[in-house]
């Protein structure tokens, strides 16, 4: 999978949901993790981020949403449950992304959408826990930029064969007109 995406959220609370978000970027692979504005007990974090992320991948705290800082060409995109927002299965995941979701009992703040390149939804009928949010994003990440078989046609059938890999010299995309 080409490209990196990082993860953060703005004003957390409970350390126990840090940590699980913290665990789920670690294993899908995320380059960084960062926070806004947090408020917890890093010593609490650690019961529940049994994988140890913060001493296997950056992790940046930025006071204030105008403090924020993301590498160059990374796209920030806001996890939010608002009417505008893209609906994450039609949502296409920029090649170098950072993902921020919004506290457990508020949403992210007027001033984070405004910085957000684009603000997506997962399509449920009522929030779901920050940490099952994070996972749920990141695993979509992976099923529409990896390179996996395709699902099978019916229920009871098997995945098909996964594309072959393909070396050689650059390909090149021309943008459609």
């Amino acid at each position: 999978m080409r490209g990196y995406f990082g993860f953060g959220v703005q004003q957390i609370s409970k350390p126990m949901n840090l940590g699980s978000l913290m665990r789920s970027a670690h294993a899908f692979g995320a380059s960084f993790f960062f926070t806004i504005d947090p408020d917890f007990n890093p010593k609490e974090v650690k019961l529940s981020d049994t994988s140890d992320a913060a001493k296997n991948l950056p992790l940046y705290t930025f006071p204030t949403v105008g403090s924020l800082t993301l590498p160059r060409e990374c796209r920030l995109v806001g996890v939010e449950l608002t009417d505008d927002a893209v609906d994450l299965p039609s949502f296409h995941h920029p090649h170098n992304a950072a993902y921020v979701l919004g506290p457990e009992r508020g949403s992210l703040s007027p001033e984070l959408i405004e910085r957000c390149d684009q603000v997506v939804k997962i399509p449920t009928k009522f929030c779901v826990n920050v940490g099952v949010a994070g996972a749920i994003v990141m695993y979509d990440r992976m099923r529409s930029l990896g390179r996996f078989a395709p699902r099978a046609v019916g229920s009871l059938g098997g995945p098909g064969e996964k594309p072959p890999h393909v070396s050689g010299g650059p390909v090149l995309r021309r943008r459609k007109t």
